[in-house]
């Protein structure tokens, strides 16, 4: 639920770990914020208790909150069950993990190239789903998903949508890249695992049609 800190700072991808290989541990700090005043504990790296890399697997089940995690189920329902009709329930799963790791390496070899701090730990579904997005972008390109504009519900292509989107994370990327902070958005994770889903699809993809529902749901995009 976003509240236990210190689980959060154990089992998330921590950067610098996963370049040197060797856990981190480091002790908790005393924040102020001389715009409130207020003062607040930062807590440090704790002991993990799993190899560092497998952290980038336990990160992309991990939320900051129920909106972080009720963002990225949006995404992953929308999306996500095209994919895994086409796939089969393994070879998704597989798919899944595999272009979620790629999207957390991305974040940290990002992270070093760029000279960020290697000791802020990551976590989300972000980069895994972002994978599943360049799949269905290759897969079903013409595919109209519903979108709201404004006040109206439009029927608008797969590939108009993810390309708005692709767009908007290279941007905020290219925001990183010219010296501002991001954020706590990881935007290197999303292109690299939107990439890996692009290319590697077709490695995965058994070249069978979706299986069609028995009735009709409409698919939102907000």
């Amino acid at each position: 639920m976003g509240q236990n800190l210190d689980f959060t700072y154990s089992y998330s991808t921590v950067p610098g770990e996963i370049i040197s290989g060797h856990d981190i541990v480091t002790n908790a700090k005393i924040i102020h914020d001389p715009i409130s005043g207020e003062s607040f504990r930062m807590p440090g790296l704790g002991v993990t208790n799993i190899p560092v890399w497998l952290t980038l697997i336990s990160s992309m089940f991990m939320h900051g909150g129920f909106a972080h995690l009720g963002g990225n189920m949006l995404y992953l329902w929308i999306f996500g069950d095209n994919i895994e009709n086409r796939l089969g329930h393994l070879r998704y799963l597989v798919f899944y993990l595999v272009v979620g790791i790629i999207a957390s390496l991305s974040h940290v070899f990002a992270e070093s190239f760029l000279g960020h701090n290697l000791l802020v730990p990551s976590l989300g579904a972000s980069g895994a789903i972002s994978g599943v997005l360049g799949a269905y972008l290759l897969l079903f390109p013409t595919r109209r998903v519903h979108v709201f504009f404004g006040f109206f519900l439009l029927a608008v292509p797969a590939i108009v949508v993810l390309g708005f989107w692709i767009v908007f994370q290279v941007l905020n990327g290219m925001g990183t890249l010219g010296g501002q902070e991001a954020g706590a958005v990881a935007y290197a994770a999303h292109i690299g695992g939107f990439l890996a889903g692009l290319i590697l699809i077709k490695f995965f993809d058994r070249g069978q049609p979706v299986v069609e529902r028995k009735y009709v749901r409409r698919r939102s995009f907000f």
